[in-house]
This record gives C-alpha cells, sequence and structure tokens, in this order.
C-alpha cells in the first residue's frame, strides 16, 4: 500500500474503514513504545539532574525541561503534518526525543547537567508526538466515532506509563553491563523505544491518514467549486496551515471558531487543574509522614484514573456530546478540588480526589480534542491541533511553577481552592456561551 491515496482507496467506505482500522493499530502500538520511551527516560531525570548539580532547586528543572520541548515542539509537529501528512509530523517528534536520549546519555557521562537538561527538552518530543497521534486517529474516522478513535488511542498510553518506570532499573543494570556510567542505561533504552515508535510510523502509517482524508474531500470542494461558479460566489478556498504559517493560521481559525475556542480552552483548562493538584500532591502526602511506597500508590492510581476509563469517556463523548463531557469533567475536577483541598491528613480522601482528578482530566482531553477537531476545516486541523498541544503545555508548565508558590507560601488546601474556582468557572462560561 503507497502511501500517496489511490482511486481504489478512495473508491469504497470500506476501504477507508479498513485503513482507518490498520492506522488505529499503527497509533496504538507507537503510543505504548513511545509511551514507554517517554517513561523510562523520565523516571531518573530529577534524580540524576540533582546528583549532577548537587542541587534540589535545579532537579526541579529536569520535569519543566521535558513540558517545555513538548510545548515547543508542537507546533514544528503541526506544521510538518500540514505540509507532509500525520506520519512525517510523528516522525519528527521522535526523531527529535531519540537525539534527546543520546544527548542525555553523553550528558551523564560527562556529567554536565546544563547538557542533560537541553537533552531532556528533545526528549519533550516523545511527549508531543504521543499527544499528536491521538488527533491523527481522528482523520479517517466517522464523526460519531471520533471521540471513541481518539481515546482509544489515549487509553494505549496506560501501558508505557504503568511499565515505563518499572523498567528504569533493569535498564540501568543493562546499560553498565554494557559499558555504560550509572544512569545513563535507561536513556539508551528509551533511546531505542523512540527509535522503534519511528520504525512503526514511518512503515506502518501508511496511506497517511490525513493525506487521505484531504484526498476524499477534494470531490465535495470541486463541487462547492462548482456551485460558486453557478452563484457567483466564490468557492472558499482553504489551503493547508503550512509553511511558516502554522501558528497564524491557527490563531486565524480560532478567532473565527467560537466551539474551537471553547474546546481549547476546557483542555487548557483540565491539564492546568491536573498537573497542579498533581505535582504538589507528593510534597504534600510526604509532610504528612506517608512513605515513598503510599505516595507511589496514590500517583499510580491517579494515572489510572486518567488513561484506564478513557475509552468509557470517548463512548460517552460520542452518545451524549462533546459539550456535557466537558462539563462533566469540569463537575469532577471541582469534587477532586475539594476532596484533596479538605483533605488534612486522610490519605484515603486525597487518593480519591487524585483518581478524580484523572477522570475529569480524561473529560476533557478526550472530549476536548474532539471538540477541536470537528469544529476547524479538514486542512486547518494540524495548525489548530498543534496550537492546542502548545497551549496545553505552557499551561501545564505555569500551574506547576504557579502550585509551587501557593504551598509554599499559604497551603494545599488553598491550592485546591483555587483550582475549584477555576474549573467553575471554565465550568459555568462553557455553559453559558454554548447555551446562547
Amino acid at each position: 500500500m503507497t502511501d500517496t491515496p489511490t482511486k481504489r482507496d478512495i473508491s469504497s467506505p470500506a476501504d477507508v474503514r479498513g485503513i482507518q482500522r490498520r492506522t488505529l493499530i499503527v497509533l496504538s502500538i507507537a503510543q505504548i513504545v513511545g509511551g514507554v520511551g517517554v517513561a523510562v527516560g523520565l523516571a531518573l531525570s530529577s534524580v540524576v539532574v540533582d546528583q549532577l548539580s548537587g542541587s534540589t532547586v535545579i532537579s526541579g528543572l529536569a520535569g519543566t525541561a521535558t513540558v517545555l520541548g513538548a510545548a515547543l515542539l508542537a507546533l514544528p509537529i503541526a506544521k510538518t503534518a500540514a505540509g507532509s501528512g500525520r506520519r512525517a509530523g510523528l516522525s519528527l517528534a521522535y526523531v527529535a526525543a531519540t537525539a534527546g536520549c543520546l544527548v542525555s546519555v553523553l550528558a551523564i557521562t560527562i556529567r554536565s547537567w546544563p547538557l542533560l537538561l537541553a537533552g531532556l527538552v528533545l526528549v519533550g518530543g516523545g511527549s508531543a508526538g504521543n499527544l499528536a497521534a491521538r488527533y491523527s486517529a481522528t482523520d479517517l474516522s466517522p464523526r460519531t466515532h471520533a471521540a471513541r478513535h481518539l481515546s482509544l488511542v489515549v487509553w494505549m498510553a496506560t501501558v508505557g506509563s504503568v511499565a515505563g518506570p518499572n523498567l528504569a532499573k533493569p535498564a540501568d543494570h543493562l546499560g553498565m553491563s554494557a559499558g555504560l556510567v550509572a544512569n545513563a542505561g535507561p536513556f539508551a533504552f528509551s533511546a531505542l523505544a523512540f527509535g522503534l515508535a519511528l520504525l512503526v510510523v514511518a512503515a506502518g502509517l501508511r496511506p497517511d491518514p490525513l493525506r487521505l482524508a484531504r484526498a476524499l474531500a477534494k470531490p465535495a470542494e470541486q463541487d462547492m467549486s462548482r456551485q460558486g461558479e453557478k452563484t457567483g460566489t466564490p468557492a472558499v478556498k482553504d489551503k493547508p496551515a503550512v509553511q511558516n504559517k502554522a501558528l497564524r493560521n491557527g490563531w486565524r481559525t480560532l478567532r473565527t471558531t467560537p466551539m474551537a475556542r471553547r474546546a481549547l480552552v476546557m483542555i487548557a483548562v483540565s491539564h492546568t487543574a491536573m498537573v497542579s493538584v498533581m505535582s504538589m500532591t507528593p510534597v504534600k502526602l510526604h509532610h504528612d509522614g506517608s512513605s515513598l511506597d503510599v505516595i507511589g500508590l496514590v500517583i499510580s492510581l491517579h494515572i489510572a484514573g486518567m488513561y484506564v476509563l478513557s475509552p468509557v469517556v470517548g463512548w460517552l463523548a460520542d452518545k451524549a456530546g462533546r459539550v456535557p463531557v466537558l462539563i462533566l469533567g469540569m463537575a469532577l475536577l471541582l469534587a477532586s478540588a475539594v476532596l484533596a483541598g479538605t483533605a488534612h491528613h486522610s490519605v484515603w480522601q486525597v487518593t480519591t480526589g487524585l483518581v478524580l482528578l484523572g477522570l475529569g482530566w480524561s473529560c476533557g482531553l478526550v472530549a476536548g480534542s474532539a471538540l477541536v477537531t470537528e469544529s476547524v476545516p479538514l486542512d486547518r486541523r494540524p495548525a489548530v491541533q498543534g496550537l492546542s498541544d502548545l497551549i496545553m503545555n505552557v499551561c501545564g508548565a505555569t500551574g506547576t511553577v504557579v502550585a509551587g508558590a501557593i504551598v509554599g507560601v499559604l497551603s494545599y488546601g488553598v491550592l485546591g481552592l483555587v483550582v475549584g474556582v477555576m474549573v467553575t468557572a471554565a465550568g459555568l462560561w462553557l455553559y453559558v456561551t454554548t447555551r446562547r
């Protein structure tokens, strides 16, 4: 099967359904392998930066570097996808992540923490690629199944998120047996994982779903053009958001598409709320005297809340609608903020709050991403989707910094209050503007 859509590729709905099934399988495998790469590489990143720099403050920059990298690479990935297809965009992400892992191995070998932080910025390309993969799942999906297809790819991240950290220690032992210095093995393993994800995408994502979707849309565009000639109305030509105009085209589309704007805000709010509370919960539990095992269990259950039920969230978004699920997500995030913020020393209450935090994030990401996708023209989607991931990651990085300041100066309970007010305001705004 070639990358260029043929007549047979677009002649039958059954052909398209078969290609979509293949696309979902390829994206799911890439998501699993890429997720392992992200989780293994990041499992020890802050610890290694701490050892190399001798500063706990600098060690906190490890997480910031990867989030920053995901944000910085979101638009180049979207721009590449808009011009050359999803396969090229995802390949760019995994190439960057592979290079970042190799730079990290070098940095650990020569004991340079600034170089390690630079490598972690590129490793953020793996996270950006995994985020972009969810949008690739919607290019050929029917509108009534878009959220389900998207959520399936999101759900596959569960495997990498759970298995990845547990592979860090064996990867370190394997790396040292191969002659690498201590702590370099996990990054070498991540490089192999991202390289495998690159091969899966390059070999399996054929024909390219976005390019095929555009080929399927061409007859309709031609009909619009002929209709315009008959009525004297110029046809609307929506050129791809390509070539050095991705950010401009994304903003222009958002300005003229209220529903896409609302969806983007909901994604950003959901992610900011989740990252803010989640990042400070281990600190709160540690100060309360909880063991590392308890803290690890709470975070694991939170991650399960984020991913395990995402197919159910996708089904609900297709059946009940995107906006109701987004409002449900804001309600779950509010309940989470209230439970966690008022938990005091109750570990079970914090755990319940963190599970609800994950579920609320899942509702915001799945329903919001589906709404972004269906609200904008096909040729503008990569630009708007890339802008969505950029804003989401920037808000997440900002959220961690602000959350740390709030907890450091005030308290974890005040953080819960701030997050509760934010998600309530967002939910009410969405309800009022969509009703209007």
